[in-house]
């Protein structure tokens, strides 16, 4: 039995891309793990959507308000990756 893998930036933006969608003003292709979600855009309806997406799509739970405090993506990769450590083998 595996664990999930870990969550790469990569796997943040598109989850965050399928679920809120992308602010066409905003390049999520650059280096954005330190950007605030404001300035890219993402309100916390949006965060809530994709802490969500990520929960269905591998079956863990995911602390809340972490997530909602999470002020980056780097933060939420955090928040997301440790839920993903915790999480029972499959």
């Amino acid at each position: 039995m595996t664990r999930p893998h870990a969550l790469t930036l990569d796997d943040l933006i598109q989850v965050l891309r399928a679920s809120a969608g992308a602010d066409d003003d905003v390049d999520l292709g650059g280096d954005v793990a330190d950007v605030t979600f404001e300035s890219l855009g993402y309100d916390s309806l949006a965060l809530l959507e994709t802490v969500g997406a990520v929960e269905r799509t591998h079956g863990i739970s995911v602390d809340e308000s972490a997530a909602a405090e999470a002020p980056t993506p780097r933060a939420l990769l955090g928040v997301l990756n440790e839920a993903l450590a915790a999480a029972p083998t499959r």
